[in-house]
């Protein structure tokens, strides 16, 4: 056999070699798959760039395989993800209460705890295969490092829940000194209420309202929303409440301290909040461009910019095409 002389080798061990060559790309492409299957049991509808990410991330130096192959495998098992959003109406702003002016619409964050984000969104739950009722998710996002800092889940629209959220992100900033912070939202009755304001007011926060509305007004916190249900929770079925707080605490859990952010340079909440000043995206805000277009030149000293002592994201990896 002329290959067999060509790499002077024997004939036996030619086909031996090309044998383990076949197994180890079997090998490959089972662990792979096992990833992509493992991360979706905890966020079920992640996308193919996040998931090459998270891949190429964990296991680099490991004998990976190839992002092409990668995008093949997801398209051969079918495990392509389609995002379908449905929003809610769950703001009354015909309530009545004092609001507030929307003081961000210029404002970049440059740090944690500048600014924090709310909505609230609802979850299904099913009673038999055919009668369902609402149940209630109140989210509070720091803007900055994109991490969920505050959350609850209601059976009705009462105020209580939202302000189970606002307690739980206000354990953040407890005993810290100096506080600049703004909480932004919709003008529901929720956050209008007296005792959500009082407890904003008395941590000495200011309070920020959208002042029409358009999603746009509160687009980040909307995001959060449509992250949660259409890809955390995509695909469960749930039947009582105590089981939606326990996806949802594992959602949190995944969403803030494993799952790369592309507002935030493909790092975790939890490593950009370890960053100071911008951090780059990998897509383009037009709204912060436009912000900073209008804003004076500052000349900075290149040794007193702000870094970020977060791991950033790999050098030269570039995700694929969402699949």
């Amino acid at each position: 056999m002329e290959l067999c002389k060509l790499f002077g080798v024997s004939k036996q061990a030619y086909y031996q070699r090309d044998e383990n060559v076949v197994l180890r790309r079997a090998a490959q492409k089972a662990f792979a798959l096992q990833y992509i299957k493992d991360i979706r049991t905890k966020d079920p509808g992640i996308g193919g760039v996040k998931l090459w990410y998270m891949y190429r991330r964990d296991f680099d130096g490991n004998d990976p395989i190839g992002r092409d192959q990668f995008v093949d495998i997801i398209n051969e098992y079918g495990l392509k993800v389609r995002l379908k959003v449905r929003k809610p109406r769950t703001t009354d702003s015909t309530h009545g209460l004092p609001t507030f002016p929307n003081i961000v619409k210029d404002f970049i964050p440059t740090a944690p705890n500048q600014l924090w984000v709310s909505d609230i969104t609802y979850i299904t739950i099913w009673l038999d295969e055919y009668t369902y009722i609402f149940c209630y998710l109140s989210l509070i996002l720091d803007a900055y490092t994109e991490e969920i800092i505050g959350w609850s889940v209601g059976p009705t629209l009462e105020t209580t829940y939202p302000v189970e959220a606002l307690r739980m992100a206000l354990t953040r900033i407890e005993g810290m000194a100096n506080i600049n912070l703004i909480h932004h939202s919709d003008r529901g009755c929720q956050y209008a209420s007296s005792e959500y304001v009082s407890l904003l007011q008395g941590h000495g926060i200011r309070i920020s309202m959208t002042e029409t509305g358009d999603p746009k007004d509160n687009a980040q916190a909307e995001r959060i929303n449509n992250t949660m249900k259409n890809e955390l929770l995509k695909g469960l079925r749930f039947t009582n409440i105590s089981d939606v707080r326990a996806a949802v605490a594992r959602a949190v859990d995944f969403y803030n301290n494993e799952r790369p952010h592309m507002s935030i340079d493909m790092k975790t909440p939890a490593e950009a909040a370890l960053c100071m000043g911008e951090i780059p995206k990998c897509w383009i805000s037009y709204r912060e461009n436009a912000i900073r277009a209008n804003r004076p030149v500052l000349n900075i000293p290149e040794n007193t910019l702000p870094l970020c002592v977060g791991q950033g994201s790999p050098s030269g990896l570039r995700p694929p095409v969402n699949p």
